[in-house]
């Protein structure tokens, strides 16, 4: 990845994470990475925990951003997830996943919107 994508990547997340803050979610991990890959955004919202994917583009050439969480990307964010929950030996916890879409528009605006629920744990 280029230096230039991985910045406006990290851009992205920077403002997923402040609209999460103003929706109260409590975010308790960035960048959370083992094996098999990485979650970008580990929080809380209420007593659930939720493990959100930020997706960040310029166009919708390619579709909106949140179309490239597609199967293969979820079942690794689930592989991550996983991993994470059994590594803070966390049990019984009420969990989900999220998806963040961050489309920047002329001007320099951007637009993000949260899917909640975005998909199920799918482990293959």
């Amino acid at each position: 990845m280029t230096k230039g994508r991985k910045d406006f990547g990290k851009a992205g997340e920077e403002l997923a994470a402040k609209y999460l803050r103003k929706r109260k979610y409590k975010i308790i991990k960035r960048n959370y990475s083992c094996p098999y890959g990485e979650i970008d955004i580990i929080a809380l919202d209420g007593k659930s925990l939720v493990f959100i994917e930020v997706k960040t583009r310029s166009s919708t050439t390619f579709g909106p951003p949140q179309s490239a969480v597609d199967r293969k990307k979820q079942i690794q964010i689930s592989k991550v997830a996983t991993d994470f929950i059994k590594r803070k030996k966390i049990t019984r916890m009420d969990m989900r996943f999220d998806v963040v879409s961050v489309q920047l528009l002329p001007g320099d605006e951007f637009r993000v919107e949260l899917i909640r629920n975005a998909f199920d744990l799918c482990l293959g």
